[in-house]
């Protein structure tokens, strides 16, 4: 990734497009969750991070800690429409998809 970003000329008139924004991080969570355990949700919620709904359901679900350690993106909607569709309709908050087709 590094060499990737080195090699890139940044344009500041052309942002990445969300497509490949919401597949390079859906490749970075792959290489996170391959890693080792995630923190857990509340962990991630306890340090700032917003939950998108999933996540607070799963959260607040009577489930073991490896459930909330999850990548809960791996298996949600919003990741596959954000990966094919460049500015997905995902509007809820917390999904980290949502910010991509915004910045």
């Amino acid at each position: 990734m590094q060499r990737i970003a080195d090699a890139t000329v940044l344009r500041d008139s052309e942002p990445a497009p969300s497509r490949l924004k919401a597949k390079l991080y859906s490749a970075l969570m792959r290489v996170e969750t391959a890693n080792g355990p995630l923190m857990s949700l509340q962990q991630n919620k306890f340090h700032g991070q917003a939950l998108c709904v999933f996540e607070e359901l799963v959260q607040i679900a009577p489930v073991g800690d490896r459930a909330k350690s999850a990548n809960i993106c791996r298996v949600c909607h919003a990741r596959i429409l954000a990966e094919r569709i460049e500015n997905a309709p995902i509007f809820w908050g917390g999904c980290p998809y949502v910010g991509f087709k915004n910045s």
